[in-house]
């Protein structure tokens, strides 16, 4: 690493400026997407569908099935002990 403190321009200094560079590129594709899901979730929106709630389907349908049910054991038995 020392030729990236004396910045003599080195081999280490043009791998470093090849991460960078592949960071900013993937930093805008996610930027795009994001902005693609926004879209989604404002058509969604538009026909009548509830967007908290299709976020939080989707958040469920990624976990794994037996984290699923364990969330939901632990949520029943908390509602339970409140009385609800």
């Amino acid at each position: 690493m020392e030729t990236l403190a004396e910045g003599s321009g080195g081999v280490a200094a043009e791998r470093l400026r090849s991460f960078i560079e592949r960071v900013e590129r993937l930093e805008e594709d996610k930027a795009a997407i994001m902005e693609d899901i926004k879209e989604v979730y404002a058509e969604a929106k538009g026909e009548g569908y509830d967007t908290k709630i299709l976020r939080q389907v989707i958040r469920i349908r990624k976990m794994d099935r037996a984290e699923r049910q364990e969330q939901e054991a632990i949520l029943d038995l908390y509602l339970s002990a409140l009385g609800e």
